[in-house]
């Protein structure tokens, strides 16, 4: 009886761990994982069906699971930084752990993972983005004549800039998309803004934070880009306008530079047909533009 009640415990606490399983999404990366003579599978497939079983189960159990990219390339060089044999489950169960506590993760919530690879993979771009941007806006450091912090002030401004952009949109759901051509890569961030029941808007803050960043970076540092909105409401034509990134502004596009943008193929420079029930138009005006605050 009392074997049987610390299985029953034992039980109802694994259901108290929480778990996260290092995915190895593409072919790529499983390739390169099978040098290793502990990593006993030899299909991607079947290791993608394995996992989801598992997840499954787990799920079924009560149990909660997240996932986390797993980098073969990194976790060579997290072995060799801790001064671990990377051949062992024990190490990739270590650069896992350390993965959940400091990489991006996606709960398992249901949904297969043809689904949730895309968007794990996408939390991934997203977060590296903002990464990259805060670093390049640490760099600008103090300015010369006054002294304050040029990053900080640059994305204050973005911030400000942002309220403007949400606050004269038209209701409806918005999906914004700031591009900013910077060496040695272009940094592109999304930001959804929907409307509740209320008429309040909506917004992920950790979105809200990345676009501000990027579009910071933009300006503090005169980078080619621009900002673009897609309003869409029931019952009227989706609208689309946006801008220029100008130092410490935004620069109206006209309603034509815009068509152009969307009806032009990015690869050949070929016209492409305009969408049907779409307004190419003109940004609202976003007021007085607020003092910048730093101008040197």
């Amino acid at each position: 009886m009392t074997y049987t009640d610390h299985r029953t415990m034992r039980r109802v606490l694994r259901r108290e761990i929480a778990g996260t399983i290092g995915l190895l999404t593409d072919e790529h990366d499983f390739r390169a994982m099978r040098r290793y003579r502990s990593f006993t599978f030899d299909d991607h497939t079947t290791y993608l069906r394995q996992i989801e079983e598992l997840l499954r189960s787990r799920a079924a159990d009560g149990g909660h699971t997240a996932l986390a990219l797993f980098d073969p390339e990194e976790y060579a060089e997290f072995c060799a930084e801790s001064g671990l044999e990377p051949d062992t489950p024990a190490s990739r169960a270590r650069f896992t752990a350390e993965l959940a506590a400091t990489g991006t993760t996606l709960p398992y919530d249901g949904r297969p993972l043809t689904q949730l690879v895309p968007a794990l993979v996408d939390e991934a771009v997203r977060r590296a983005t903002w990464e990259y941007a805060s670093a390049l806006l640490a760099r600008l450091g103090p300015c010369t004549s006054c002294g304050e912090d040029l990053g900080r002030a640059a994305f204050a401004r973005a911030a400000e800039l942002l309220a403007r952009v949400l606050d004269t949109a038209p209701p409806g759901n918005r999906h914004l998309v700031c591009s900013v051509s910077t060496a040695p890569e272009d940094l592109v961030a999304v930001l959804h803004a929907d409307d509740d029941d209320t008429g309040a808007t909506r917004l992920d803050e950790a979105e809200a934070l990345e676009f501000a960043t990027v579009l910071a970076l933009g300006m503090a540092t005169r980078s080619p880009g621009g900002l673009v909105m897609r309003t869409t409401a029931p019952g009227t034509p989706d609208r689309i306008y946006g801008w220029r990134l100008r130092e410490h502004t935004l620069e109206p596009l006209t309603a034509g530079e815009v068509f152009d943008a969307y009806c032009t193929d990015i690869d050949s420079g070929d016209l492409i047909s305009p969408e049907s029930g779409v307004d190419y138009g003109t940004p609202p005006d976003l007021g007085e533009d607020p003092p910048a605050r730093h101008r040197h």
